[in-house]
């Protein structure tokens, strides 16, 4: 039998479904007496929004994504009774999901659905799941193999995906070497023959089995890792979140300070269109200067600027936040200023702001950021990050939105799936 892990007020009414995680028939027929969802009150968000708990325990909720119908898909990084995906359904709509099914016994980060099919990532593949005109899943245990064979170096390794409408998915290959050094020296290697399979994002076809890496089309380089993407369907391209690299002053301290490494380089949304190069590991981006700066092993001594031919990110954030989760928001429920903007999961913390573990909002007009980024929602830490009393209970990861335009936000730490709603 599986451990059930709990969502948010469940009654005695439903705790037997412990035995059905696994898909073993439709247990829709189950009316369990109906429930309040537990709030949030420890998460800080604007006037008029509340929060709500959809399920707790579910250690590795990384990226998330609703069905038409409401059923929220999450994506474990660590497999749970030996499945990555759970499928939470409320079919009464009380708030509080009272049907739970795994499948896929494989660990990742990626996880959306399209055309039809849910598409879901192990560290190094793609697969993607037929699914009924209800957005169910119709063989769970049969999925088609999109992709195998990425690079999967162990660290900062999450196949994040998007697709866009023509077909095609695009996905994270991210770099575990931080900044291309030569073995046993502080230069850089030139070229970066890292950027040959990693680096960068790739693109597949959606519909074509059982490709490789060497099928897909090196879409953008110059991205270390950039866990958080989504595809802007108001300018048809691809924005993408990255994490930059770290550790300025511990090798180079003749030209950083130990507050220079806490602040810089910053993490960095890009726009991409095939063909771009974002610069890494020959620069990184200084949101405070606003400028492309040279890196240290390639001659940058924190005031030299360089990558000419490299773009320039839309919107830079202080170094170490980790922006690990992104979606466009696309509903009718949040006040008109939401719409067409960007929320941004931070999945970290900058040491010399004391601050971190938040949702972030980017307002959006005509495709371009409109105005400065801010916190949309916070104290997922649970703790005063200025004078820590305890450990971090929670990590924002990943952002789904759902038919009603309420927005999902996942905990990979401890596994919180939390719900926030504008009341009208």
């Amino acid at each position: 039998m599986h451990k059930l892990f709990r969502p948010a007020c469940m009654t005695a009414a439903v705790a037997g479904i412990s035995s059905l995680l696994a898909f073993t028939g439709d247990i829709s027929a189950l009316k369990p007496k109906a429930d309040t969802p537990k709030l949030a009150t420890s998460i800080k968000v604007p006037q008029g929004f509340i929060t709500t708990i959809v399920a707790e325990d579910l250690v590795g909720a990384r990226h998330m994504v609703v069905s038409k119908s409401g059923d929220l898909y999450v994506k474990l990084s660590k497999l749970k009774d030996g499945k990555g995906v759970y499928r939470l359904r409320d079919a009464n709509k009380d708030g509080v999901p009272e049907e739970v099914t795994s499948f896929g016994d494989y660990k990742g980060t990626g996880i959306t659905i399209k055309d039809g099919y849910l598409y879901a990532t192990s560290n190094s593949a793609i697969y993607r799941y037929k699914l009924n005109e209800k957005e169910e899943i119709i063989n769970p245990d049969q999925p088609e193999t999109i992709v195998t064979g990425m690079v999967d170096t162990g660290r900062d390794n999450s196949k994040s995906i998007a697709l866009d409408d023509k077909g095609n998915i695009y996905v994270n290959i991210g770099s575990s070497n931080d900044a291309c050094r030569e073995a046993g020296t502080g230069k850089g290697m030139m070229p970066c023959t890292l950027l040959d399979t990693v680096g960068g994002i790739w693109r597949f076809k959606a519909d074509v089995k059982n490709q490789t890496q060497k099928d897909g089309v090196r879409f953008a380089t110059g991205l270390k890792n950039t866990v958080g993407l989504d595809w802007n369907r108001k300018t048809s391209s691809l924005f993408v979140l990255h994490h930059g690299r770290g550790q300025f002053h511990d090798f180079y301290p003749q030209y950083y300070t130990p507050k220079h490494s806490a602040l810089l380089p910053s993490e960095a949304m890009y726009e991409l269109h095939e063909g771009d190069d974002a610069g890494w590991p020959y620069i990184y981006y200084d949101h405070i200067q606003k400028k492309k700066m040279l890196a240290p092993e390639y001659g940058g001594d924190g005031k030299k600027t360089g990558g000419k031919n490299a773009i320039n990110p839309v919107v830079g954030f202080p170094a170490h936040l980790g922006p690990n989760g992104m979606l466009f928001y696309t509903g009718n429920m949040f006040p008109a200023r939401y719409k067409d903007g960007a929320f941004v999961a931070f999945h970290g913390q900058n040491s010399e702001l004391k601050q971190g573990y938040f949702v972030a909002f980017v307002p959006f007009k005509n495709g371009k950021p409109s105005g400065q980024w801010e916190v949309f929602a916070d104290n997922f830490a649970g703790i005063d990050l200025a004078k820590p009393s305890g450990p971090v209970q929670h990590r924002p990861c990943g952002l789904a939105q759902g038919p009603d335009g309420s927005l999902y936000v996942s905990d990979d730490m401890n596994g919180t799936i939390y719900r926030i709603a504008y009341n009208k």
